[in-house]
């Protein structure tokens, strides 16, 4: 079975980690733990910290995944990729930046440490019985979210850390040893209930700006997406997508975290669109996330503000 390294590209502004999603199935396999203070002296504070530690990326570990495309295969991350994969994540200041399953924008969460093990025996992470393998990349998060810690954290019904981004990738053997355990990556494999969906939907980041505008061509094709979906059964897209193509279809607007997801989501499925396979799984989910038409206004869009901010 092919194993593909991901890898930055240090001259692209899209490359590398933009958030961190707290999720029910990290695709790393390894949960985060929630610290508590202790009782602190001369003080009379005994209150949660809400603070979640965990493993951000485990470099050179196996990660399975599937697609239509190119069956079933495993990727990895080196330890090097994973050391600048951090670094980016701080210098675009990126910290703030939290998701519920990949998909909804969270206030009231932020990255308050991050460091790479260089020790597997001193490092912090052996003091709460994660024994983390070296070169992992490690976070705290601070939850000022009542509702993420009530109703998600509290409940058990997040348990890990999974990153999002875009990577480039390579197909190669590793040159350092891989371990063999497997796990099923949750973001392609993402089916969220509908139900979830509005339970989240109030956490949603309100106070970020929206944009809209993107052309007919995208709304279109999301609506033509859903018309075969319908048509074979709806078996050709995760919860998601099809919430996603619901959104374009009604012309509703997206904030920049938002687009960035749909960008990254884009770039990679079209590899599997092919309109002289309509019917086929990867044509179907890349309209219902709005086609080429979608990811190249993303793009201007994207780059437009990049040249507002500066």
């Amino acid at each position: 079975m092919e194993i593909y390294e991901l890898f930055i590209e240090e001259d692209s502004e899209f490359s590398g980690v933009e958030a961190i999603s707290i999720v029910e199935e990290p695709a790393i396999e390894s949960d985060f733990i929630a610290l508590k203070s202790h009782k602190i002296e001369m003080a009379e504070i005994n209150a949660e910290k809400r603070i979640l530690m965990g493993p951000a990326l485990i470099p050179n570990k196996k990660i399975y995944r599937r697609d239509e495309q190119d069956g079933e295969y495993y990727i990895f991350f080196s330890e090097d990729t994973v050391r600048k994969a951090s670094q980016l994540f701080l210098s675009r200041g990126n910290q703030n930046n939290s998701t519920l399953e990949h998909e909804y924008n969270l206030k009231g969460m932020s990255v308050v440490e991050s460091w790479i093990v260089e020790d597997e025996k001193k490092d912090k992470s052996a003091l709460y019985n994660l024994n983390m393998s070296k070169g992992t990349w490690m976070v705290s998060v601070k939850v000022n979210n009542e509702e993420v810690w009530e109703e998600f954290v509290k409940t058990g019904k997040v348990k890990g850390f999974s990153i999002e981004g875009y990577f480039s990738d390579n197909a190669q053997r590793p040159k350092e040893q891989v371990e063999e355990e497997l796990c099923q990556d949750c973001f392609e494999e993402l089916q969220a209930e509908y139900a979830l969906l509005e339970a989240v939907a109030l956490l949603e980041e309100v106070e970020l700006e929206s944009y809209g505008g993107y052309p007919d061509s995208a709304s279109n094709n999301a609506k033509l997406g859903i018309k075969r979906n319908k048509e074979l059964g709806n078996k050709c897209a995760t919860q998601v997508g099809k919430v996603r193509a619901q959104q374009l279809a009604r012309k509703e607007k997206f904030t920049v975290p938002t687009l960035k997801r749909i960008y990254s989501y884009l770039s990679r499925a079209e590899a599997y669109y092919d309109p002289a396979k309509p019917e086929a799984c990867g044509t179907i989910s890349y309209l219902l996330w709005g086609g080429k038409s979608m990811k190249n206004w993303v793009e201007s869009k994207l780059k437009g503000l990049d040249e507002l901010d500066g």
